[in-house]
């Protein structure tokens, strides 16, 4: 049976690792959403690489009309979704947006900016595809679809990567000991492994790249 994994926005290298990981996966069928995929030249590399498992669809997480196009979009070309991966999210940007390590770096405009990406946008994703999920029917070697509500089978997980050595933790590194500093690929296998290993049962957890549950 193909199952259907959905990705967004795929525009970063830690993002880029999870569509490669999964395509590696027997019988597997991909859509990756970013704001543009013209441009998105890792994911063209990897659809000639795997034709016919992977495609793309336009999805910008700050517009909600966007968001909704995407979501019918993969309704018309699939049917449902198996598991829905929330990773599209800023810490900075050079020269645009820098992180609050302090009050005084604090501004409205930048509040704002990254609420919008990091916080309602996960949810306006969830809200589209939610129906999605609810109609993906459960199989014996993948009984839970990620994303939770109620009393439906779908698990959801909120999952912490650990410092994953990409760009976007570059200027961060400095006091990361090398041990807890991941690769792409080991980071992203982690969390896959977390995945798979996810029943009906884990509902709104918080868990770290080892595994264990983080309270929150």
């Amino acid at each position: 049976m193909w199952q259907l994994r959905l990705l967004r926005p795929v525009v970063c290298q830690r993002r880029l690792e999870f569509v490669r990981q999964l395509l590696q996966r027997p019988g597997q069928k991909v859509v990756a959403a970013c704001r543009n995929p013209d441009n998105a030249d890792g994911l063209r590399d990897l659809q000639q690489q795997h034709s016919g498992n992977l495609s793309t669809v336009a999805l910008d997480v700050t517009d909600e009309d966007s968001i909704t196009a995407a979501a019918e979009s993969v309704k018309k070309s699939h049917g449902h979704v198996n598991l829905l991966l929330n990773c599209a999210g800023v810490l900075h940007i050079p020269g645009e947006l820098s992180p609050e390590t302090s009050l005084s770096r604090v501004t409205t405009d930048n509040l704002l900016r990254t609420f919008k990406i990091n916080a309602f946008g996960p949810i306006l994703v969830s809200k589209a595809f939610w129906p999605l999920l609810a109609k993906a029917p459960a199989t014996e070697d993948n009984p839970t679809k990620l994303f939770a509500r109620r009393k439906q089978h779908i698990a959801t997980l909120l999952l912490h990567p650990g410092t994953v050595d990409t760009d976007l933790s570059q200027p961060f590194q400095k006091n990361v000991k090398p041990e807890k500093l991941f690769s792409r690929e080991r980071a992203i296998k982690q969390l896959l492994d977390i995945i798979d290993s996810a029943t009906s049962k884990d509902k709104a957890k918080f868990i770290a790249w080892d595994g264990q549950e983080i309270p929150w």
